[in-house]
C-alpha cells in the first residue's frame, strides 16, 4: 500500500503528529473501520437505545401519575409500579453499554492490529474471533481499573490521575504484546516510566479536542431541548414539562447524540494507540528494527 494511503504506528510521533495521524486514519479507514465495529457492537447498541427509549416513556407515564397539587398522593396508584420498572430497564441500560463499549473497544485494537500486521488489508474474521476470545478479559480488565483507579482516588486525588493514565496504556498492552490482564496492568506502570507526563499532556489535549467535538455535535439536541422548555415553562402542571421524555423528535436527537459520543471516543482510543507505539519506539526502537530488517528481504 503506498504510504500516503497508510499510517505507520510503529514510530515516534511529537503532540501534533499524534493528532494529524488520529483523523489521518480515520479519514483513510473511515468507511471499512465504522461500518464493521457498528457490525461487532449492533445488538448491545440496538438494546441500550431500547432501554433508553423505555426509560423516557416510563418517566413521562410515571410522572403524568403524580398529583402536583397533593404530593402525599399519587392519581393512579401506578408511580410506584412505573418507577420499579424505570430502575430495572436503568440497570439492563447499564449493561447493555457496558457490553457495547466492551465490543468497540476490541473490535477497535483488534483491526488496527489487523491493519498494522497485514499493511492496511484487514483480516475482519480474525477480529471477529478475537472480540469472541477476548470479550471476558477486556471486562476484567475493565473491572481492575476501575478498582484501582477508585482506591487511589480515596487516598488521595492526585494518585487517581497518575493510574488513570498509567492504566489507560494497559489495554494496548494487552492486545499488541499478547499479555493476559495481570501483566498488561503491571507492566503498564514499567512501560510508562519516564513517559508520564507526555502522555498526561497528549491524554489532556486529545480529551479537550474531543469534549468540543461531542458538544458541536449536541448542539442539535440542545436547541431543540431549549425551544420545547420555554414553549411548556407557562405550564400549569409540572407534569407537563416531563412530557418531552416521550416527544419523539427529542428521543431521536438524544439518542444520536449518546450514539455519536459513543464512536467519537474511538478518537481517544485511536490516540492511544498512538501514544502506546510513540513510547514502544522511543523505548524499544521495534520500529526501527522491523524497517531495518524488511531492506534486507
Amino acid at each position: 500500500m503506498e504510504a500516503h494511503n497508510f499510517v505507520t504506528f510503529r514510530k515516534e510521533r511529537d503532540l501534533g503528529a499524534i493528532i494529524t495521524d488520529t483523523f489521518k486514519f480515520i479519514r483513510l479507514e473511515w468507511k471499512p473501520f465504522f461500518s464493521y465495529i457498528l457490525k461487532i457492537a449492533i445488538v448491545p447498541i440496538l438494546l441500550a437505545v431500547a432501554s433508553v427509549l423505555y426509560i423516557s416513556y416510563a418517566s413521562s407515564k410515571a410522572f403524568s401519575g403524580i398529583d402536583f397539587e397533593n404530593l402525599a398522593t399519587v392519581k393512579d396508584g401506578s408511580f410506584y409500579g412505573d418507577s420499579v420498572e424505570i430502575i430495572v430497564a436503568v440497570f439492563l441500560m447499564l449493561i447493555f453499554y457496558l457490553v457495547a463499549y466492551v465490543m468497540i473497544n476490541i473490535g477497535s485494537l483488534y483491526y488496527i492490529k489487523s491493519y498494522i500486521e497485514n499493511n492496511g488489508q484487514v483480516n475482519f474474521e480474525e477480529i471477529k474471533q478475537k472480540v469472541g476470545e477476548k470479550f471476558w478479559a477486556f471486562v476484567g480488565l475493565g473491572i481492575l481499573i476501575g478498582l484501582i483507579v477508585f482506591v487511589s482516588m480515596l487516598l488521595c486525588f492526585f494518585p487517581a490521575i497518575y493510574t488513570g493514565i498509567v492504566l489507560s496504556l494497559a489495554s494496548s498492552i494487552l492486545v499488541f504484546e499478547n499479555k493476559s490482564v495481570l501483566d498488561a496492568i503491571g507492566d503498564s506502570f514499567n512501560f510508562i516510566k519516564g513517559h508520564w507526563w507526555e502522555t498526561f499532556g497528549i491524554s489532556i489535549v486529545i480529551g479537550i479536542l474531543v469534549s468540543i467535538l461531542g458538544y458541536i455535535f449536541s448542539i442539535p439536541a440542545v436547541i431543540y431541548q431549549l425551544i420545547q422548555g420555554m414553549s411548556l415553562l407557562g405550564s400549569d402542571d409540572p407534569s407537563q414539562m416531563m412530557s418531552m421524555l416521550s416527544d419523539p423528535i427529542y428521543l431521536v436527537l438524544n439518542i444520536i447524540v449518546n450514539v455519536g459520543k459513543s464512536f467519537f471516543a474511538i478518537i481517544t482510543l485511536i490516540a492511544t494507540v498512538l501514544i502506546y507505539f510513540d513510547i514502544n519506539e522511543q523505548k524499544n526502537a521495534a520500529g526501527t528494527i522491523d524497517q531495518i530488517n524488511s531492506l534486507g528481504r
